[in-house]
């Protein structure tokens, strides 16, 4: 027989038995969807971190407080009080910086008419718009004047003015921030994101705002640099560390209590974490596959038991080990395939789902579906040769008289 012909046949027996053969390939489905769907779920995220780690500024730098081990902060942004205004002029000073926004924030209820929501207040400067490339939608942006006046006006992000249905005519209407009145000066671009990545839910006043009617002292969330030319940013991200190393009087050999992250370092960090965090789901999604190869062995041993008679027929008519060993392994890849694609099938409805839930869209290397099928015709193999070899050793005279 040709192998057309076995496979003709192997589909043959699966069709006489649609339901048991369903129920047989269902954990090569779910094993192969579960893979299929982590891995462009760690892929999605990192597109989409990476998306928005170019939105938030070109060539730049972030200062925060607190020290860094293994790119992680040891002291909490919000509580640390290492970075001042005074180091954010200090780096403005430095060759090569480009432009500096020092950043003060605080979570607060904002009001625009019946509409209610609770977002950021960044308290900056007008460099914030060149050094995170912020655009305008609408409006201006914070002015020099209005925020070295620390004038009560708010330019909102895009989610937050979507939430307090604020659009086309809302530039000069008023909001209240905390209970205290604002003038809305602009609205910003979207950036897109969500969620804890959401870059657009954010209202945008002047730093000494902040300092006057919200947050005490004149410690800052963090401090955004600029740098003129991408080649000069391992040189002016050393000229920063050792600028503010002298000015919180570091000693040689101590813990900065301030770390310089550029972005290069923060996509790194987010493809190995979302990388690790991939392998290993994919690798306990795995098991499907390992239950669903147990499945296919189980069944098809049955099948050797149920068709014994058959097989020493055809052994008594000339037909080979090899040929019986031959049919029912094509049998077991058969099941294994039909199971693979559609688990592909499965995985590739659940990612496209994800990813418009997650706002990343449908990112997938088209390698994963490679991969995952090669794991499930390998499946087919290793647990299809043993049942196999049981039909391929049979006594053609014991067969024959098996009832």
């Amino acid at each position: 027989m040709t192998l057309l012909d076995l496979i003709r046949l192997a589909l043959g027996r699966l069709a006489a038995a649609r339901l048991r053969s369903l129920l047989t390939m269902l954990g090569i489905i779910i094993g192969v969807a579960s893979i299929v769907s982590l891995v462009a779920v760690g892929q999605g995220a990192t597109a989409g971190i990476t998306d928005q780690l170019a939105g938030l500024g070109t060539n730049l730098l972030t200062v925060n407080p607190g020290s860094s081990v293994f790119g992680i902060t040891r002291q909490a942004a919000g509580t640390a009080t290492t970075l001042e205004l005074g180091d954010a002029e200090a780096i403005a000073r430095i060759e090569g910086v480009a432009g500096v926004s020092p950043e003060r924030a605080t979570q607060r209820i904002v009001v625009a008419g019946d509409e209610n929501t609770t977002t950021s207040i960044v308290g900056t400067t007008e460099a914030y718009a060149d050094v995170r490339s912020e655009t305008l939608w609408q409006g201006s942006f914070l002015t020099g004047p209005a925020v070295d006046r620390s004038l009560r006006v708010a330019v909102l992000g895009a989610s937050t003015a979507d939430t307090l249905g604020l659009g086309e005519g809302a530039i000069g209407s008023e909001i209240s921030i905390g209970g205290i009145p604002f003038r809305v000066a602009g609205i910003l671009q979207p950036k897109g994101g969500a969620g804890f990545l959401n870059q657009d839910d954010k209202i945008l006043v002047p730093i000494g705002v902040i300092e006057r009617y919200f947050v005490g002292g004149d410690s800052l969330r963090s401090i955004g640099v600029s740098v003129a030319d991408a080649d000069r940013i391992p040189a002016v991200k050393a000229l920063i560390t050792s600028t503010l190393a002298a000015r919180h009087d570091i000693a040689p050999g101590d813990s900065n209590d301030f770390s310089v992250f550029d972005q290069t370092q923060l996509l790194e960090t987010v493809q190995q974490v979302t990388g690790l965090l991939s392998v290993l789901l994919a690798g306990i999604a795995s098991i499907s596959l390992v239950v669903g190869g147990i499945g296919i062995m189980n069944i098809m041993l049955v099948s050797v038991r149920e068709r014994t008679r058959e097989i020493g027929i055809r052994k008594a008519i000339g037909a080979r080990n090899r040929d019986i060993l031959v049919q029912f392994l094509i049998e077991a890849l058969t099941l294994s395939v039909i199971g693979g694609l559609l688990g592909i099938a499965l995985g590739l409805a659940v990612t496209a789902l994800i990813g418009a839930i997650a706002g990343w869209g449908f990112v997938l290397d088209p390698m994963t579906l490679v991969v995952a099928l090669g794991f499930s015709l390998a499946v087919g193999v290793i647990f299809g040769v043993w049942p196999a070899r049981q039909a391929a050793r049979l006594d053609p005279i014991a067969a024959l008289h098996y009832e």
